[in-house]
């Protein structure tokens, strides 16, 4: 049979009779064109079963990828999942840990100032008796007085180690903005070695001398009058009379 599905085979009617029957040279090319035909549907018949193979083999082969990526997906989003309970679980620890540095600061800060309170009590007592016995004045090996004026205070020149007290002051922000106008007068080394009752001690360092009392007198948020001059040591008291406003500058 050919493709356009007519018959390659002769008819049986077709066949010429001869004396005995059918003509044996045409019965034999009828068989064999069929015979032919027969090994054409065959052949189609097998390539179309090698195409089916090989279709339903590269289904097989997508459906196995499609399974592999289905698990990787599913093992990438338990990772992930898993990365992100990680993450949340040392979030809350390093939030405990803030807490408790915060918390043991404030105890440590706490614990000193309450050591450093009865020192300051006792400084307080000493400066308040010696400026009883003359405001603070007392003559020198060669009879000079060891602390001048207020006047000649603010012009008297520092150089080296410094240690200055001065208070009253309302919180640290007055505090460190008297730090940082100490900063600016070229101060190295610069630390509060006690805060308690509104008094601070600072201690300094100044490698040239400076004005310190005149350039505080400018540049520091806040009023103060000198107390004590003497031994290196500065007494400053905050003028507790300003303006509220200058206080929180």
């Amino acid at each position: 049979m050919a493709s356009g599905g007519t018959s390659t085979v002769p008819r049986m009617g077709s066949f010429k009779r001869a004396l005995f029957g059918y003509r044996r040279e045409e019965v034999d090319a009828a068989l064999a064109a069929c015979d032919a035909a027969i090994e054409a549907v065959e052949h189609h018949a097998s390539q179309a079963d090698a195409e089916l193979s090989s279709l339903s083999g590269m289904v097989i082969e997508r459906e196995r990828e499609i399974r592999s990526l289905s698990e990787r997906l599913h093992e990438a989003n338990e990772r992930h999942e898993r990365s992100i309970a990680s993450l949340h679980a040392v979030s809350e620890r390093l939030e405990e840990i803030q807490v408790q540095a915060r918390g043991q600061a404030t105890r440590i800060r706490m614990k000193a100032l309450r050591e450093a309170v009865e020192v300051s009590r006792r400084t307080r007592d000493l400066a308040e008796a010696h400026s009883a016995n003359g405001n603070g004045a007392g003559p020198s090996e060669d009879g000079a007085p060891v602390e001048t004026s207020a006047e000649a205070a603010l012009g008297q020149l520092f150089e080296g180690l410094i240690r200055l007290e001065i208070g009253p002051l309302g919180d640290f922000s007055q505090l460190v903005g008297f730090e940082d106008a100490v900063g600016r007068l070229g101060a190295s080394e610069i630390s509060v070695e006690r805060f308690s009752e509104g008094r601070a001690t600072v201690s300094m360092q100044f490698e040239e001398p400076v004005e310190l009392l005149r350039e505080l007198e400018e540049s520091a948020p806040f009023e103060f009058n000198v107390r004590r001059t003497a031994d290196e040591r500065l007494i400053l008291d905050v003028d507790e009379d300003q303006d509220p406003e200058q206080h929180a500058a």
